[in-house]
């Protein structure tokens, strides 16, 4: 979830509630996210990446899925496998409309169960970020183990040094939680990933209130 500004800091939303709020953000959002960041040739050069490196119908899990575009669309348009996982109603709505060739769930990924050496490559674009620290590290432990040997995991996110932080988010009220690059570079690696490159760039989103903000993208490979 890119395009945070930080307002004051809070204590960690992790209950039911906090859930459904997280959730009505982007519920509130719709296709504005999708336009927003529609422009953001780093998120194609990963998936460009990715492609290159997938064998035929490949299975792949999209966490964060969103509107589908453009990572579900991009790969399932490349004849893969692709599952997405978010926790917005709108937003899967969104994706299925978008997206017929590719399979969407409402869900929150904290609570899938997902089975080891399942998928071919895991996408996690910008959808840990209001989440603890505890339940990111937790997350990517799991979808380390969901790949298969050899498998490849891009994880991108917004490298801030912050711990449930009341922010704005398009107009939206979030609260946000990330870690420092360095920081997250380790628990991918504490996951059992090897890190094949790191990249992080500048990246203004096509929103009235954007300004300039970091995006890191890490390439992985179990």
């Amino acid at each position: 979830m890119p395009g945070i500004g930080t307002r004051t800091r809070g204590g960690l939303v992790t209950d039911e509630d906090g859930r459904l709020r997280e959730a009505a953000v982007f519920d509130a959002l719709g296709a504005r996210y999708e336009q927003a960041f529609a422009g953001s040739e780093a998120h194609r050069a990963e998936l460009d990446w990715l492609l290159a490196r997938l064998g035929p119908g490949s299975r792949v899990l999209d966490v964060g899925s969103g509107t589908g575009r453009p990572t579900a669309a991009a790969l399932a348009a490349a004849g893969h496998d692709v599952l997405g996982i978010d926790f917005s109603p709108v937003m899967v709505g969104l994706a299925g409309q978008r997206v017929p060739d590719a399979t969407f769930r409402c869900a929150d990924i904290r609570d899938v169960p997902l089975e080891d050496e399942a998928y071919d490559a895991v996408c996690v674009f910008f959808s840990l970020l209001q989440m603890s620290r505890a339940e990111q590290s937790d997350v990517v432990r799991r979808l380390a183990r969901a790949l298969r040997p050899g498998g490849h995991l891009i994880l991108a996110t917004v490298p801030l040094d912050v711990q449930g932080v009341d922010a704005v988010f398009m107009g939206q009220p979030v609260r946000v939680t990330s870690f420092a690059a360095e920081d997250v570079v380790a628990v991918v690696r504490a996951a059992g990933l090897t890190v094949l490159s790191e990249e992080t760039v500048m990246f203004t989103p096509a929103h009235a209130e954007a300004a300039p903000e970091p995006h890191l993208f890490v390439r992985c490979r179990r």
